[in-house]
C-alpha cells in the first residue's frame, strides 16, 4: 500500500493510504483509506471529567427553525427572480424607487 500525506498542520495530520494494486475479485479499485492523527494536549492543559448537561433548545436556532428559515429564504429569492422577468424591472425600480443610469459611460 502507498501512504501520502494529505495534509499537515500544528495540532492534526492527515494521511491518505491506498492500495497499489487491483482487488482479485473486485473489478474495481478499492478506496482510499483516511487516517487523521490529533495532536497531543499542551502541558498543563486537562481534560474535563464529565461532559457538561446542556439543555435541548426550545426557540431559537434550532435545526427544525433553520430548515424553514432556509426554506423560506429559497421561496422569497426565487419570487423575486419570477417577479423582475413578468413585469421586466428590478426589485427597486418595482417599489417606486428611481434607479440611475450608474456612470452613464458610453461603451
Amino acid at each position: 500500500m502507498a501512504t501520502s500525506q494529505l495534509f499537515s498542520s500544528l495540532f492534526l495530520t492527515a494521511t491518505i493510504t491506498s492500495p497499489t494494486r487491483l482487488c482479485h475479485h473486485h473489478r474495481h479499485r478499492r478506496l482510499p483509506k483516511f487516517r487523521i492523527n490529533a495532536a497531543k494536549i499542551p502541558a498543563g492543559v486537562e481534560l474535563p471529567k464529565e461532559l457538561p448537561k446542556l439543555q435541548p433548545p426550545v426557540a431559537g436556532f434550532t435545526r427544525t427553525a433553520e430548515v424553514w428559515n432556509s426554506r423560506a429564504c429559497m421561496i422569497g429569492i426565487i419570487s423575486v427572480f419570477i417577479l423582475e422577468l413578468i413585469l421586466n424591472k428590478g426589485l427597486l425600480e418595482i417599489f417606486g424607487l428611481e434607479i440611475g443610469k450608474g456612470l452613464d459611460l458610453p461603451l
